[in-house]
């Protein structure tokens, strides 16, 4: 990614795996050491991102997997260009919750579509852009799913999926881990959030130094 100062750092996972909670702790600290941070998500990213969020997300029926993808492809390549790059040129920290990974991971594997297809047709629509940084918090699907109903909240569309689906999901992402491992950095999700900060803040550190 031709990113100018600016370092772009995305945080992956299944459901539940506490993306939030880690890029949350990771933006006070960077603030803390007087960065600027930029905080943003796929979907919703942008106005027209959280239109498309909302019907990929929570509208009732089913979407074609196809329709899906291209869906998210549409919200990645106007979110890339609205609030990603020209962050990245002001020399800005860009924390963004999921990115193209999600797309081969949750339409690529758990919808089984060709993964390779889902890949090129998010790097085209984002213009070849890759994070700096991947963060990848890595959780079993059952332990995932006892975080997310102890929530106590609505599952949207992708949550409410069957187990057999999340495990599709994680494979994959420890696959496309395991190809780019010099931009993942893979995390257990499974131990205490402060423990899970200092090992992210520690990858980062590295990265920015």
């Amino acid at each position: 990614m031709t990113s100018g100062h600016g370092v772009w750092i995305t945080f992956e996972g299944g459901d539940g795996s506490g993306k939030t909670t880690q890029s949350n702790l990771l933006a006070e600290w960077l603030e803390g050491a007087g960065r600027t941070v930029v905080r943003t998500r796929e979907p919703g990213g942008s106005e027209v991102g959280q239109l498309i969020r909302d019907i990929v997300l929570h509208h009732r029926g089913d979407i074609a997997p196809r329709a899906e993808a291209l869906l998210y492809a549409a919200d990645r390549a106007h979110h890339v260009a609205t609030v990603v790059r020209p962050a990245l040129a002001r020399g800005h920290i860009v924390l963004q919750d999921r990115y193209l990974d999600s797309s081969v991971a949750y339409q690529g594997a758990g919808r089984v579509l060709d993964a390779a297809e889902i890949r090129d047709l998010s790097l085209w629509a984002a213009e070849g852009a890759l994070p700096d940084l991947t963060i990848l918090l890595d959780l079993e699907p059952a332990a995932a799913r006892a975080r997310l109903d102890s929530a106590d909240k609505p599952f949207d569309r992708l949550e409410a999926e069957k187990a057999e689906f999340h495990e599709r999901v994680r494979d994959a992402f420890l696959g496309l881990a395991e190809e780019e491992e010099d931009r993942f950095l893979v995390v257990d999700a499974s131990s205490a959030p402060e423990i899970i900060a200092e090992r992210i803040r520690a990858g980062v550190d590295a990265l920015l130094d």
